[in-house]
């Protein structure tokens, strides 16, 4: 998920986990790792995948304002196909 900022929060499947990362706009080279969630708990739960995502973008939205004075705002997109990982 892009922001408006240098920064986003870039969401992945990888193995059995749905993990959230924040990075630079343009690339995962030194993504930090901020969270997971097991993909069964939330595969076929709209509610508690949207629940990730809104504690992830919270979070997340919190350190930014410290770094950049304001919080973001999110705009969805998918991943670049060179970033998504392979099942």
């Amino acid at each position: 998920m892009k922001t408006d900022l240098p920064m986003r929060l870039a969401l992945r499947i990888e193995g059995n986990k749905w993990n959230a990362y924040v990075c630079k706009s343009d690339t995962m080279d030194g993504a930090i790792w901020i969270g997971s969630i097991a993909i069964k708990l939330v595969e076929d739960c709209p509610r508690r995948k949207n629940a990730f995502i809104e504690l992830m973008t919270d979070a997340i939205g919190d350190v930014l304002k410290e770094l950049y004075g304001k919080k973001p705002i999110w705009k969805e997109q998918a991943a670049p196909e060179h970033e998504r990982t392979k099942e």
